[in-house]
């Protein structure tokens, strides 16, 4: 099931399903492509998290924007 789509550019998109494969339930990031043919299709670069990790991972990437603010703010006023 496709949770959600992340534009990466034109030509990349980052797509975040939940699946299931061989009875095993897991959650998938994966980059996609849009291809010559018109697709959209998966690239060998992604992640996949079992379900008991997904509150973990979600936990984590929360503290992401505090951290991108910490790392500006030691940043010389040349390079903000």
């Amino acid at each position: 099931m496709l949770l959600g789509e992340i534009e990466r550019n034109k030509t990349e998109k980052i797509k975040v399903e939940a699946k299931e494969y061989k009875g095993k339930n897991f959650l998938s990031a994966r980059i996609f492509y849009h291809a010559d043919s018109g697709e959209w299709l998966p690239t060998k670069k992604g992640i996949t998290v079992k379900p008991d990790q997904v509150k973990e991972l979600i936990e984590l990437l929360q503290k992401a924007p505090g951290e991108f603010k910490q790392l500006n703010e030691k940043k010389p006023d040349s390079q903000a």
